[in-house]
C-alpha cells in the first residue's frame, strides 16, 4: 500500500539554523520518535534503527537511509529510507524536505514523501496510514523546530556574552566585570513513539469529528 504525504510546518528560526538541522542526518534522525542513526556507512548512506513501543512490548525495526539530493542553495534534503522488522512487515519512504522563506524572519518546512508499507502495516488502510502519518510528522516537525530554535540561540549567544563582556569593560569608574557565560540549552530529541497512545489519539479524533458532523447538521 502507498501513501502520498504533503506537509508545511512553520519552523521558529531562520533559515541557517534550520538548515544545519536539516542537513545534519544525526540530528534530523533525533527529530523522529524512537528513531536514531546507528551507524554511518559513508557520506551519503546510514543504518538506522526505529522504536516502537506497544504496552510494554518494544518493536525493533532497522533499515538503510540514503540520501539522493542535498543541495544547500535551494535549501533541499532528498532522501530514501527502508526498513523491516523481524516479523515480515516493511517500508520505504521517498522523502523531499525544503526549507522556504517564512514570516518574521523564520522558515517554513515544507514536505513531500511516497510512503509504500507492506505487512500488518498496510491492513489498517490508506485513511488510518494517513491520520497515523499526520500525527507522527507533526511531533517530528515540533521537535524539529525546537531543535533549529535552540540552535539558533546557541549561535547568538557567544556573540551577545562578548559584547557585554566589552560594554562592561568601557563603563567608566567601573571595573571590568566579564558577563555571566551563557547556559547550554538541554538536547532537544523527539520521545518514543508510543502506538497505543496514538491508538487512544486516533479514537478521540473520530468521536470528535462525528460528534462535530452531527452537531454542524
Amino acid at each position: 500500500m502507498e501513501v502520498t504525504i504533503e506537509k508545511q510546518y512553520p519552523v521558529a528560526a531562520a533559515m541557517p539554523a534550520a538548515w544545519a538541522v536539516l542537513s545534519d542526518m544525526h540530528a534530523l534522525a533525533t527529530c523522529m520518535p524512537g528513531a536514531q542513526i546507528t551507524e554511518d556507512i559513508d557520506a551519503t548512506h546510514f543504518m538506522g534503527s526505529v522504536r516502537v513501543k506497544v504496552g510494554p512490548a518494544v518493536a525493533a525495526f532497522a533499515g538503510t537511509i540514503e540520501i539522493l539530493t542535498l543541495d544547500a542553495a535551494s535549501h533541499t534534503l532528498k532522501m530514501l529510507g527502508k526498513g523491516a522488522d523481524k516479523g515480515g512487515s516493511s517500508a520505504s519512504m521517498e522523502l523531499t524536505a525544503q526549507l522556504l522563506p517564512g514570516e518574521g524572519g523564520h522558515c517554513v518546512l515544507a514536505g513531500h514523501a511516497a510512503v509504500i508499507v507492506n505487512g500488518k502495516f498496510a491492513q489498517f488502510g490508506g485513511r488510518m496510514m494517513n491520520s497515523v502519518s499526520d500525527m507522527i510528522l507533526a511531533q517530528f516537525a515540533d521537535v524539529f523546530s525546537q531543535k533549529a530554535q535552540a540552535l539558533q540561540a546557541a549561535q547568538a549567544a557567544p556573540a551577545d556574552h562578548a559584547a557585554a563582556t566589552t560594554n562592561a569593560s568601557a563603563s567608566e569608574g567601573a571595573p571590568a566585570t566579564p558577563a555571566p557565560a551563557p547556559a547550554v540549552a538541554a538536547p532537544v530529541v523527539a520521545t518514543e513513539f508510543n502506538a497505543l497512545g496514538l491508538v487512544w489519539a486516533l479514537i478521540k479524533n473520530f468521536f470528535a469529528g462525528l460528534f462535530g458532523k452531527k452537531t454542524g447538521t
